[in-house]
């Protein structure tokens, strides 16, 4: 049965739907990480970089050509995802645990997920879907783990040397030989496609945020020697600056590549074992990031040309992600969405998916995706906004930003410095056109002062916990309502 009958019988037989689970779509969530739009071959053609089975995928789906992470760190874009919220009404705007001050003391950060948030996974779950979690989690440890946000009980990470990021099932599933499998890659496809041929008779939401390609960069040796040989045709390394930062200008890194393909391999097997499993038609499947590729830091290992700067930036290449949606006989295949949407959407858009109750209480900020999945070209009808009052590891410096229709606004927050770009004109963000635009800065700043104003962040919360050397009005926010409780008690405020 196609999706889209699927859908139709959902609108016509009310709540007899529920009690016949297996026309349910399954939805299999694939994350990278640190995986930038310009690495995968969909979106650039002229990467360095191998990824067969993510095109594949892109060609069976839909690409979202303007898709954008919450933050460009990975804690609050995962939070965002399981929340359906921006990341500071939950208290994690930096990665966990983050907390770098220089000019600026850092922004309180919460070191885990608060577990009064009611996650995508919980939402699924308690609407009759199985969910399964193998990879890395990086939204707390301990009590605050994927079991108690949605997914099995049954989770390990190893043990109580282990690095509590990282969670999978407790299977008879032998553990890979790390020079084999140095990023889990491959055991995470193995839990997976295990999960898969278990549940076929069920609905399920699976959710894989694999290791792969963060730092440090681990690979096999036989592909690192592939990529080798493939680097002597490439361009040498060139290398930039942004703002005081070193900058990556190409794609040649032999280990990174072949680290991209073992992850390419082991999503081509996750997408066998829904075919073999009978499962393609009933199945959606959605791949993305959690922000842009590294390119200013820590090994430069890749480059986002043509879009600036990379992780740990406000710029296009921080946060805007690769995203391809598979959804048959919904999403038409090998199709394009040119419409920006951002990771908060994926809450309400997987419920629509299961004909299941919105939450609008839980997901404020996301948006649902259908309506642009069935070939509606119809505007998001707000901005997006971003908030990281923190010093990134590859660079950044506290800021905040705004996306609405074609126009970004950046806002620094040492020196309250803004610049603005026309994205469709000028992709790369090269030319500042805050001087020929003063009325549209004037617009854009103050919209983005006034989401972080109007009731939806705290200004006394950060009055008392974020001393600065340069003061301004607009960065004495960091905290949305329903989040200041929770996220000082976890803090100890």
């Amino acid at each position: 049965m196609r999706l889209s009958t699927v859908l139709m019988i959902a609108a016509t037989a009310g709540t007899t739907l529920h009690a016949a689970d297996r026309t349910k779509p399954n939805i299999i969530l694939i994350m990278a990480d640190d995986l930038g739009c310009m690495d995968v071959g969909a979106f650039n053609p002229k990467t360095f970089y191998e990824t067969p089975n993510i095109d594949g995928l892109a060609k069976r789906g839909m690409m979202f050509t303007q898709a954008y992470a919450a933050c460009c760190v990975c804690s609050p874009t995962r939070g965002s995802m399981m929340t359906g919220k921006y990341p500071p009404r939950f208290g994690i705007t930096d990665f966990i645990p983050g907390a770098r001050n220089a000019k600026l003391k850092s922004a309180p950060n919460a070191n885990h997920l608060p577990l009064e948030e009611l996650t995508v996974a919980e939402a699924l779950r308690d609407g009759g879907y199985a969910t399964f979690f193998a990879g890395k989690w990086h939204l707390g440890g301990g009590e605050f783990y994927p079991g108690a946000q949605g997914f099995p009980n049954e989770l390990d990470n190893g043990g109580k040397n282990a690095n509590p990021q990282f969670w999978y099932p407790r299977s008879g599933i032998p553990v890979p030989d790390p020079k084999d499998d140095p990023k889990t890659t491959d055991r995470i496809a193995d839990e997976a496609v295990k999960f898969i041929g278990e549940h076929k008779a069920k609905p399920f939401f699976a959710y894989l945020p694999f290791l792969a390609v963060h730092t440090p960069i681990g690979a096999r040796a036989d592909l690192v020697a592939k990529y080798k040989k493939k680097a002597e045709g490439a361009p040498a390394d060139s290398w930039g600056k942004e703002h005081e930062s070193k900058l990556r200008l190409v794609q040649n890194h032999a280990a990174y590549a072949a680290m991209l393909e073992q992850l390419d391999t082991a999503i081509g097997r996750i997408l066998a074992a829904v075919n073999d499993n009978g499962l393609t038609e009933k199945t959606v499947v959605v791949f993305t990031s959690d922000n842009g590729g590294l390119a200013t830091s820590e090994g430069w290992p890749t480059s986002n040309l043509p879009l600036r700067a990379g992780k740990g930036w406000p710029y296009e290449g921080g946060v805007r992600e690769p995203l391809i949606v598979c959804a048959p006989g919904i999403a038409k295949a090998g199709s394009r969405c040119d419409v920006p949407v951002m990771s908060t959407d994926f809450f309400p858009t997987f419920l629509k998916l299961a004909d299941l109750e919105l939450k609008p209480q839980q997901h404020l900020d996301g948006v649902s995706m259908l309506p642009l999945l069935q070939g509606e070209a119809k505007p998001r009808g707000k901005p997006l906004y971003w908030h990281y009052p923190h010093y990134g590891n590859q660079g950044g410096a506290p800021q905040g930003a705004i996306r609405d229709g074609d126009w970004k606004l950046i806002e620094w927050f040492e020196d309250g410095s803004l610049e603005l770009y026309n994205i469709p004109q000028d992709i790369g963000e090269a030319k500042n056109l805050v001087k020929q635009n003063p009325e549209k800065v004037k617009e854009l700043h103050a919209k983005l002062i006034a989401w972080r104003t109007r009731g939806s962040l705290i200004c006394g919360f950060v009055v008392r916990y974020w001393s600065v050397i340069w003061p301004t009005p607009a960065i004495c926010l960091t905290t949305m309502p329903g989040a200041v409780e929770r996220t000082s008690k976890s803090l100890g405020f």
